[in-house]
């Protein structure tokens, strides 16, 4: 394909023209079927998608009410899902898994309001697996077949098994396509609780320990606040839906939301519903022409729709674009007149939670409405400032485009001119943005959100970010925190990550934020180079270069030339997402960091300076 690409303008005729087969464009663009590859670092990398695709499958033999336990094991780098459903028909299982656009959910009756329907995600497992195997069992009668790569390797029949019916998928992720790799097991136990939360009444096993969710949306709503609610949560639900509302103390809108069992993390027309209809049930309810934002700030909810035929935004499935939920009604009035309803109702019944609602109503509005005119003002200075030659080197392609490449969008919040020099002359101008800050920022801990406007630098990142109203208006895709790996860069990503998590929590909660890191290292002789993150990196990278190993320490972005970024924020750019669990209380934590505290933060910062001399002592012994 390489050599095609190559080929001169003036020789492009008929065997320039390359017809893959369904497989091997798969291997050849598996971007375009399970998001990016990575390396099981992050939540959202190809290896987990793979997961999905298959346990999907078996969770929509649930929904048609057939088998009540899929059972999930990962070891050593093989995954297998096993569901006692009804069992892929027999004479149908090898083309079922591998050939595209085959399957049971293309009309009919078999399937409804499930999530799998365009006939590929299986296949692409299959294509993407060093070795893959699907066993179906249908009373007492049973097939296997295997496959490496997509082609099929054995094909065994079997009567008069004494299996309980279901389908049993294995598969290998194959290091040809996504290198190496390993599976983070915290995010294959949160995609499995995503799962029982959804759909009650099914248990999961996971590596033998059992997962299944008594109260759906309450126990995730629970499960994973990381603050205290003001009032015990709302939990309502009724045909094709389910939701549950709560507010806590801090900024910001969260909200977890799903279709027919699918988490959809970047949200959709469900999601654009449910933040449109509880403002107007809220506002009619207490007769009282409140601003949207003060009915929503704070807020913390979780709603699951059930959805005929969804169509979604891209094939990972994290933005549902489907505006009707069953043909001839539409999503908005669906949703808008289930809470105008059942949550005025519930309203009206507890009079103690309606009482605490609004009276954190009348202090979003009092706040709001006392930085206002400041708001105002730093709108206008956010204009004034040209922030494509002063602060913000924009790119061309944004998250709220509707393009292949919007969910590339990147921007990369740095400091000093040497750092965003360096990343300007290496980006990639059509996705990748950045924003340059002058020194270290305010420590925003324990101050009001007028700051965010009051302060140059922070009304200007907010206002290039543009999630002063809300978070669907959010520019980038991944906003990259990209500092020195030194003392100072350090503070410097703990005061950016202090103000999104004080004021703006919900672009972490929906897993936006992140850090780049960069090489400590460059290891290198006349043959090969090596570019380390860690010592361990740099005594192997040693290693393989032998005696005539230069070896290079850098101290700051500012010192890796242009063409050396390249590598470090392209394909081969290595971040880390800053999260957010149930055991990370956002108040304590900045309390404890960021706050007055400073003997109890000393004797921890003395700690951990220990066990860091430790290792360098022994690294010292391995040199």
């Amino acid at each position: 394909m390489a050599d095609l690409l190559n080929t001169n303008a003036n020789n492009y005729g008929d065997d320039a023209i390359v017809t893959l087969s369904p497989r091997e464009h798969i291997r050849l663009r598996p971007g375009m079927y399970i998001g990016k590859l990575g390396d099981g670092s992050q939540a959202d990398d190809g290896i987990y998608v793979l997961i999905k695709e298959v346990v999907d499958n078996s969770v929509d033999e649930f929904i048609m009410g057939a088998g009540h336990r899929i059972d999930i094991t990962v070891e050593d780098n093989v995954v297998s899902v096993r569901d006692y459903g009804r069992g892929i028909p027999l004479k149908s299982l090898a083309a079922a898994v591998s050939e595209m656009n085959t399957g049971g959910k293309y009309g009919g009756t078999a399937f409804k309001k499930t999530v799998g329907l365009n006939g590929v995600g299986v296949k692409a497992v299959n294509m993407l697996s060093s070795a893959f195997t699907a066993r179906s069992v249908r009373d007492g009668e049973a097939r296997t077949v295997t496959f490496s790569q997509g082609i099929e390797q054995s094909d065994r029949w079997e009567s008069g098994v004494g299996e309980k019916n279901g389908t049993f998928i294995s598969f290998r992720v194959d290091e040809e396509i996504f290198g190496s790799y390993s599976y983070n097991m915290e995010y294959v136990e949160q995609m499995v609780r995503n799962y029982t939360y959804l759909n009650l009444g099914l248990t999961f096993t996971l590596n033998g320990r059992s997962y299944v969710s008594k109260n759906g949306l309450l126990d995730l709503l629970n499960e994973n606040m990381t603050e205290e609610p003001l009032y015990a949560p709302i939990h309502l639900s009724g045909e094709d839906i389910e939701v549950a509302i709560t507010h806590g103390t801090g900024y910001g809108e969260s909200y977890y939301s799903f279709v027919n069992g699918q988490y959809t993390s970047q949200g959709g027309t469900h999601q654009s519903a449910f933040r449109e209809a509880i403002a107007k049930t809220i506002k009619e309810f207490y007769h009282k022409d409140y601003d949207p934002s003060d009915v929503r700030t704070s807020i913390i909810a979780a709603i699951s729709v059930k959805v005929t035929d969804p169509v979604f935004e891209s094939q990972t499935k994290i933005k549902l674009g489907s505006k009707e939920i069953e043909p001839g009604v539409s999503m908005r009035n669906f949703v808008m007149d289930f809470l105008g309803k059942h949550l005025d109702d519930y309203l009206h019944k507890h009079p103690e939670t309606a009482q605490t609602l609004q009276k954190k109503i009348v202090e979003n509005e009092k706040e709001r409405k006392a930085i206002s005119g400041i708001q105002k003002k730093a709108r206008e200075t956010a204009k004034k400032v040209s922030l494509n030659n002063r602060k913000l080197r924009d790119c061309k392609i944004h998250f709220t485009d509707k393009n292949d490449l919007a969910e590339q969008s990147m921007i990369f919040i740095t400091e000093g001119d040497s750092a965003s020099g360096s990343i300007t002359a290496s980006r990639d101008v059509r996705t990748q943005a950045v924003f340059s800050l002058r020194g270290k920022p305010l420590n925003c801990f324990g101050l009001t959100k007028k700051v965010v406007y009051e302060n140059e630098e922070f009304n200007l990142l907010q206002a290039a970010l543009n999630i002063e109203e809300s978070m669907e208006n959010l520019r980038y895709n991944k906003v990259i925190i990209a500092t020195d790996a030194d003392v100072d860069g350090m503070h410097i990503r703990l005061l950016l990550t202090s103000f999104f998590l004080q004021f703006f929590p919900d672009v972490i909660r929906s897993g936006h934020l992140y850090i780049l890191q960069t090489p400590l290292f460059r290891v290198r002789n006349k043959k090969v180079t090596f570019y380390c993150y860690s010592d361990e990196e740099r005594l192997k990278a040693i290693e393989r270069c032998g005696a005539s190993a230069e070896i290079t320490r850098f101290k700051g972005l500012g010192e890796i030339s242009s063409t050396e970024f390249k590598e470090f924020i392209g394909e081969n750019m290595r971040l880390d997402r800053v999260r957010l669990t149930k055991d990370d209380p956002i108040h304590d934590l900045l309390e404890f960091y960021m706050g007055k505290n400073t003997f109890e933060r000393q004797g921890f910062i003395i700690d951990n300076l220990r066990i860091e001399e430790d290792l360098v002592e022994q690294d010292l012994k391995i040199s």
